[in-house]
Formats: structure tokens, C-alpha cells, sequence
């Protein structure tokens, strides 16, 4: 009966106007007739496939739109061979009937609708070949319910989250802390007060500082220290002046007295700071 069918609709055994619940009903009553591990009649495989693929196309709203436009005008062609039955090339649905069944009848049916692709090439036999990025994703979904849920493999997948916690621990033990600071730190233990020899820039270090750096160690490191302090000077200058500018400008933009009083009264302490050091660098 199955291979007198010209259309979808016949092979499913339902009207034109179907609906989806139609369709389901149709094939699992169907499926279950002709699986190839219960029904061991010839021609009981193609017959599986070919219900496979019709409701594989009518399901979808999209594949079934085009199928009613131009389906019928597709040959029904038989090759006399049945296992080399043919199906409306335009119309092949990209999974297999064995994975229709199995999420008919492995306990749970995806919401919405499977999705389909036309013009897929066909294998030497009887079915369209799957993308590969399909058969990927198929043998990875069946992977992943099949794997046992127990505690060794919760462990397993949280095993990348226990390693980058770890590596961070490491990291941030191993992590030295600066052997100085600018400004007084107490969470990093700097809190002695100190002044570079040369230019006598206050700095702040732990308690361990000077058993740690002596001599030349200490010299090279006061430049630095001496050199941090000045970047940091420079940049707190550009800022004053920068403020007071603004402040001068908005006085004259909006005729504002009081902007104009304060724009003068503004103090560059850095800048005055950064003129002495130029004058002991100098001097030095």
C-alpha cells in the first residue's frame, strides 16, 4: 500500500488538512507497525523509512507549506528494486527515521517542530545523508543521555571550575606584593615611612624592608621609587592647571564673579611640588 502512495498524506494515511496531532497519531500507530526490529516482512524497512520521511516533512509548517505547493508535481518513481525505493528528492527530510522513532518512543518529544533541509544528497541506497554537523550533534545528544549521572561524572564536568579556582589560589599565594608605595597601605603592610636620599620623596614600606634591601639594591631602588613620585607629581600638576583653566574659562563664558574668584584663588600645590624637585634635581 505504502508504494502505491504518490504523496505524504496517503503514506501517513491522513487528509490534506491534517492537523499535528493527526500527524503524530498517524505515525506512531505506523512506526510501530513497520520497525524493522518487529516487522521482518520484505519491504518492511523501506516502508518504515518512507513513513519516517513523510512526517518528517509534514511536520514541518515550513517543509509542508512548499510540499503542498509543489509536491504534487513530483514523480512518484519506483526502480522496481525494493531497497532502492525512491521519495521526492526535493522533499527528504535531514534525519533518520530511526531517530524520528526514537523521540517518538524514547520518552520525550522536542518542543516545536524537527527541523528539515531540502536538496540534501542521497546515499547509494535508500536515504539522504545527514551534514555532518547533524551527525555531530545526534551522536553527542545520544552521548549525553546515555552517560550515567553520578557523582564520579558531576565531578568530571566540574572539574575545569575546580582547576581554574586552583590555579587562581596558586597565583595570588605566589604573587608577590610591591616592596614599596607612595602613599601609606596597610593591607599590604606597608606602613613605615621612609624618604629617598636623594631628593627625599616619602615612600612607604613593610617591616621586612630593610633586611631586604641594602646598599646598591637600595639606591636602585629609590630612583624608581624617586621616578614613580615625579610621574605621579607631573600628572596631579597637569590636573590643577587643567581645573583652574576650566574654572577661568567658565567665568568669562557665563560672566560669573564668583567662578573667577575661585579659578584664582585655586592653589597648584603639585606644580609647586614638581618646581622643587626640578630645583634639588638640579641643585644635586
Amino acid at each position: 500500500r505504502i508504494k502505491r502512495c504518490r504523496n505524504y498524506y496517503e503514506i501517513l494515511g491522513v487528509e490534506r488538512d491534517a492537523s499535528e496531532e493527526d500527524l503524530k497519531k498517524a505515525y506512531r500507530k505506523l512506526a510501530l507497525k513497520f520497525h524493522p526490529d518487529k516487522n521482518r516482512a520484505p519491504g518492511a524497512t523501506d516502508a518504515f523509512k518512507a513513513i519516517g520521511n513523510a512526517f518528517a516533512v509534514l511536520s514541518n509548517p515550513e517543509k509542508r507549506l512548499r510540499y503542498d505547493e509543489f509536491g504534487s508535481d513530483q514523480e512518484h518513481v519506483s526502480t522496481g528494486q525494493a531497497r532502492h525505493y525512491n521519495y521526492y528528492t526535493e522533499f527528504e527530510a535531514d534525519i533518520t527515521p530511526e531517530e524520528i522513532f526514537n523521540v517518538f518512543f524514547g520518552g520525550h518529544f522536542p518542543t516545536g517542530n524537527i527541523h528539515m533541509f531540502s536538496n540534501v544528497a542521497r546515499d547509494a541506497h535508500y536515504y539522504p545523508r545527514r551534514h555532518r554537523n547533524e551527525r555531530a550533534w545526534t551522536q553527542e545528544q545520544e552521548e549525553e543521555e546515555n552517560r550515567p549521572q553520578n557523582s564520579y561524572s558531576a565531578f568530571i564536568q566540574l572539574m575545569p571550575v575546580f582547576i581554574i579556582i586552583i590555579v587562581s589560589v596558586i597565583t595570588q599565594l605566589m604573587a608577590t606584593n610591591p616592596p614599596y608605595s607612595l602613599f601609606y597601605k596597610s593591607s599590604i603592610g606597608h606602613v613605615i615611612s621612609r624618604e629617598t636620599e636623594n631628593l627625599q620623596v616619602p615612600y612607604y614600606v613593610d617591616k621586612n624592608f630593610e633586611r631586604n634591601y641594602q646598599g646598591a639594591e637600595l639606591q636602585e631602588l629609590e630612583k624608581t621609587v624617586e621616578k614613580d613620585y615625579i610621574d605621579y607629581i607631573q600628572t596631579s600638576c597637569w590636573k590643577e592647571k587643567q581645573q583652574k583653566s576650566d574654572l577661568s574659562n567658565l567665568a568669562k563664558l557665563y560672566r560669573d564673579e564668583r567662578l573667577k574668584q575661585k579659578a584664582e584663588s585655586l592653589k597648584l600645590e603639585h606644580c609647586e611640588k614638581l618646581s622643587s624637585l626640578i630645583g634639588m634635581h638640579k641643585g644635586g
